[in-house]
């Protein structure tokens, strides 16, 4: 008989992009036992579906799930770097309307064809720009490398016809990489990366918008004095479970030094911040 039991211990990670307002998906630390063996401690994340939709009186709408480099708003292959034979390459349909991939074709096309001018003109057509900033002020302050060309959720939101980016598994953060190795604070410039990001911040209004947001948000949010309390009560928390977890024993020394850690990561990284939203 198989017998999969998960218990909750506490809230987690992409608190910070919800205090952006940003969209993003519920996560909890949880414990797992398999026929009654402790497998030890977890991340569950929300699926970004129609039920998250639902949850949050948000319009219908249509979801893709972005799995790997190709959704990077370009025409070009992150993968191979060659032309893509698709522009819906890198995407999963996750929750999708008839017609929706056409409109996803359309706009990512678009952003890629338009004038400068034409640009400027259109994008707040096709895009919550203001909550494409959120997320990119969030994910710039993260240091989330790999974020800009997946590991995001595309909501086309069928009331306002725009599109919006819902952040999604975000391990590699906080100053490390996807293997736990440490990523200095200033491996990710401060203007992000993919295409559509370029073409944003090449347009000197949103530029303003974006640097406005992101001096809010280090003055603000991005601070020691506001993330330490969340981060000793969260690891406080969790601390408990983490000491029977059968597979990082070994790494207690390294658990109970990463709050100091990610607390000098938020200040290496808000000084390379600060220094280079100067030259943008």
């Amino acid at each position: 008989m198989f017998h999969l039991d998960i218990s909750l211990i506490s809230n987690s990670n992409t608190d910070f992009f919800s205090s952006l307002d940003v969209l993003s998906p519920h996560s909890q630390f949880v414990t797992l036992k398999i026929n009654g063996k402790n497998e030890g401690i977890y991340l569950q994340l929300e699926s970004v579906d129609e039920l998250f939709l639902k949850k949050r009186n948000l319009a219908d709408g249509s979801i893709f799930y972005a799995v790997d480099g190709d959704a990077n708003f370009s025409l070009m292959s992150d993968l191979d770097k060659r032309p893509k034979t698709t522009l819906l390459s890198g995407y999963e349909d996750k929750a999708v309307r008839e017609g929706d991939e056409e409109k996803l074709e359309k706009f990512i096309f678009n952003l890629n064809t338009w004038t400068n001018t034409e640009f400027e003109q259109n994008i707040e057509k096709y895009l919550n720009v203001d909550r494409y900033l959120s997320w990119l002020v969030g994910i710039i302050c993260m240091q989330n490398y790999d974020g800009f060309v997946h590991n995001y959720a595309l909501y086309l939101n069928h009331e306002s016809g725009r599109f919006e980016l819902i952040p999604w598994d975000y391990d590699a953060t906080w100053g490390r990489d996807v293997n736990g190795k440490v990523m200095e604070g200033d491996y990710v410039r401060a203007q992000g990366f993919n295409t559509l990001t370029a073409r944003l911040l090449a347009v000197n209004s949103i530029k303003k918008r974006y640097i406005q947001k992101m001096n809010n948000v280090l003055n603000n949010q991005f601070t020691i004095e506001c993330m330490k309390p969340i981060i000793y009560q969260l690891h406080e928390y969790i601390a408990p479970y983490v000491l029977k977890d059968p597979y990082v024993k070994d790494n207690l020394e390294q658990f109970y030094k990463e709050p100091e850690f990610m607390l000098s990561f938020i200040k290496e990284r808000t000084a390379y911040i600060e220094n280079n939203l100067l030259t943008l």
